[in-house]
């Protein structure tokens, strides 16, 4: 993670007063416990698979990942030189615990693993993204997810 006072002093005049959205800290459902949950990873690490067209800029929009992809297979565009990549290459679970689900639902203290999960770019304005974040939820829903476990990067 970069400091403010280690980056330029534009970008981080720029960075200090971005305006920064609140939200609130409650659930907006209800649901079954967590051994009754399907679960997708939503992750801002500007992530896709090998052959899907990388992200660019800070826009809105997303990638699905499918639910059995190989780790060789998942790239990340999200390029910045604020930002350390070598955890990501160096176990992909770090950033998108897509194994570690898989691994719960094995042991039974989650129903199941979603067959797609979504990666948006990191550092877009949240607001920007509500309609993206619309199809998404649909996405989820027909994927009979009831649990996301959002992985900010």
């Amino acid at each position: 993670m970069a400091r403010l006072e280690d980056m330029p002093k534009e970008q981080a005049a720029h960075i200090a007063n971005l305006d920064c959205p609140t939200y609130g800290t409650q659930p907006w459902v209800a649901g079954p416990p967590l051994s009754q949950r399907r679960v997708a990873l939503i992750s801002t690490a500007g992530l896709h698979h090998r052959q899907d067209r990388p992200h660019t800029g800070l826009t809105p929009d997303y990638r699905v990942i499918p639910g059995d992809i190989a780790p060789q297979d998942l790239v990340m565009s999200h390029v910045s030189t604020n930002f350390d990549r070598t955890g990501f290459i160096q176990d992909f679970n770090l950033i998108f615990p897509l194994e570690r689900l898989r691994e719960l639902a094995d042991q039974g203290l989650i129903a199941g693993v979603a067959d797609f999960h979504y990666s948006f770019m990191g550092a877009t304005d949240p607001r920007q993204m509500s309609g993206q974040a619309g199809e998404v939820a649909r996405l989820l829903l027909k994927d009979q997810v009831n649990a996301v476990l959002l992985v900010p990067v």
